[in-house]
């Protein structure tokens, strides 16, 4: 199980050629690459700036891994977010789970998306191609895909 919280661009294949590895116990892989898009509400973007506190993001994503190995016995797992300004099309997140079998590395990559995109700590601000910002507020529909794990839509 590995959470990195970095700056730097990332390789999907070299990541996940690194993961598995030796590994005859892995059945399943499944790998979710986000990126950033280049409008949001039918608004041309620019960029999108992530910030965090270090200790408070990793320990969280850090929480929210152990949470699907233990849910899901997956046999490893990764998570790789970005912070720092990105510009569309830029690699943003990355996700891999390691199963012996397909069903639960498949319900693992969606139940950690599901919590990064609603519960991991990040402050997000969109720069929009006319040169207006916003700071992005929490979507309901991400909050709302926690209930098919068992988890309130809203944290308090």
């Amino acid at each position: 199980m590995s959470v990195r919280v970095q700056r730097e661009a990332f390789d999907t294949a070299a990541e996940v050629e690194a993961l598995v590895a030796g590994r005859v116990d892995v059945g399943g892989v499944v790998t979710f690459t986000g990126l950033v898009r280049g409008e949001a509400g039918g608004r041309a973007l620019s960029s999108l700036t992530l910030e965090h506190y270090p200790e408070m993001t990793e320990a969280e994503l850090n929480r929210i891994e152990a949470e699907a190995q233990d849910r899901f016995g997956l046999a490893g797992s990764l998570v790789i977010h970005r912070y720092g300004e990105l510009r569309p099309g830029d690699p943003i997140v990355l996700v891999v789970t390691l199963s012996p079998h397909r069903q639960a590395a498949f319900a693992a990559a969606e139940f950690l998306m599901d919590y990064l995109k609603s519960r991991a700590p990040f402050w997000k601000k969109e720069s929009f191609a006319d040169g207006t910002e916003a700071w992005v507020d929490a979507r309901e529909t991400d909050g709302a895909a926690l209930a098919r794990w068992g988890a309130p839509a809203t944290q308090k």
